[in-house]
């Protein structure tokens, strides 16, 4: 059953990438599917064990970040921009390029032995080594990533409240 479950929670992650990705008219849209994959991988990471990094997984990115995102979008009104074929060029031809290589990582990965899996410790994903990891060893990108996100609400307020002439 959880096999099963394991594939949905897959699909719907890659389904909601997808959208996030090829929805180009609307800025909120692609958010909302942002969402629905931070939610997917979620549910993949309850599927594993890890209970707590599943509930922060939604927690912080589908909460927090994809509110903060959402409040800069509708705080700039963002409007729908036309780009030149010029200038849509390169992104396809990069894209398509990006597209094969992952490609070809992904049936290298197919072709060669798998092995066996890894043993999960015990305390995978639990409370005490998640909050002990995050305090210790990454309490500097912790601290950076919080002042990133004060600067750029910071500058998003700013932005809003330049008139344009």
């Amino acid at each position: 059953m959880s096999v099963l479950f394991f594939y949905v929670f897959a699909a719907l992650a890659i389904a909601g990438a997808l959208g996030m990705v090829l929805n180009t008219r609307n800025t909120v849209a692609a958010a909302l599917s942002l969402v629905v994959t931070m939610v997917a991988l979620g549910g993949v990471y309850v599927l594993l064990g890890a209970y707590l990094i599943g509930a922060l997984q939604v927690m912080v990115y589908a909460g927090a970040i994809l509110v903060l995102f959402l409040f800069v979008v509708m705080l700039l009104n963002l409007r729908r921009e036309e780009f030149s074929p010029q200038r849509q060029l390169p992104t396809k031809i990069a894209a398509a390029v990006i597209g094969l290589l992952f490609l070809l990582q992904f049936l290298r990965l197919i072709d060669g032995a798998f092995g066996a899996p890894a043993a999960i410790p015990a305390d995978f994903g639990g409370y005490r080594q998640v909050g002990t990891a995050l305090f210790t060893d990454y309490v500097l990108a912790f601290e950076a990533t919080s002042l990133l996100l004060l600067a750029a609400m910071v500058g998003a307020v700013i932005l809003a409240k330049r008139r344009i002439d």
